[in-house]
């Protein structure tokens, strides 16, 4: 999410009458930051070296592409064949993701 300043300047003169009234873009322009956690399970936790993260991301797909960059080859390569879900929910990598979310990182698993 990018979001740009407008700055607005109002004109009071002394008897406290407002004047013109003007909205400029500022030259301000700042990225929110969200960053949602992200929880990894089995092979995909041994892969980056840690169970739980915060990740910067304002979708899934942006989140698991900072963590790629994050962990390396070895947690692509395990990421390539994980299902991911937000809060609990199946999810595609243009699910977007808030500071309250929870990404869960989900090798196959097998049993027996």
């Amino acid at each position: 999410m990018v979001r740009s300043a407008i700055r607005i300047s109002i004109a009071v003169s002394i008897s406290g009458r407002v004047g013109a009234v003007h909205a400029t873009p500022s030259a301000t322009v700042s990225r929110l930051v969200v960053m949602a956690t992200v929880r990894l399970f089995a092979s995909a936790r041994e892969a980056a070296g840690t169970g739980r993260d915060d990740v910067d991301g304002a979708t899934v797909g942006d989140v698991l592409a900072a963590a790629e960059q994050r962990y390396g080859r070895r947690f692509s390569d395990v990421l390539a064949t994980c299902r991911i879900w937000v809060n609990g929910d199946t999810a595609t990598l243009d699910t977007e993701v808030g500071p309250h979310d929870e990404v869960a990182v989900l090798p196959p698993v097998s049993g027996g």
